[in-house]
């Protein structure tokens, strides 16, 4: 048995491995674009890591009031397949605001991740005018919103 028993941790170890990776196994068959761009929404949240482009989609659960301090921007929680909840903060001076958006909605993103204590913010889900920044977009309903 105690020869055993570092095989069977070794074996152990392994399962573990591959199954927390297993979204981003790109040995076998190459991953459909959206389970990426999931997953890289989920993980920088998870990871807390503000800053990070990222990319993914949702259901709309609440739609909030517009934030007219400053820029105007159109306010949205988006729930991730994973549960996770996110703020979609979506500067409409530069970018057309979604029409008619209602919860049980989905909505695609490509945006700037910033943390806060809720779940996080998506921001920068449009293009910049000055080019200095990485230009994201919204998809509703098969339209994009840039």
């Amino acid at each position: 048995m105690k020869k055993l028993l570092p095989f069977i941790v070794a074996v152990l170890a392994a399962i573990t491995y591959n199954a927390s990776n297993r979204e981003l196994d790109t040995s076998s068959s190459a991953p459909q674009a959206d389970t990426v761009e999931r997953a890289s929404a989920e993980r920088a949240s998870a990871e807390w890591r503000s800053g990070q482009q990222v990319r993914g989609s949702g259901v709309v659960s609440r739609v909030l009031p517009d934030d007219n301090d400053g820029s105007r921007h159109q306010r949205f929680i988006l729930q991730l397949d994973s549960g996770r909840t996110l703020l979609i903060a979506h500067n409409i001076d530069l970018a057309p605001r979604i029409p008619s958006l209602r919860p049980g909605d989905r909505v695609g993103f490509s945006g700037e991740y910033e943390w806060n204590d809720k779940g996080g913010v998506i921001h920068w889900t449009h293009h910049d005018p000055q080019g200095r920044h990485e230009g994201g977009w919204l998809e509703h309903a098969g339209r994009r919103y840039e």
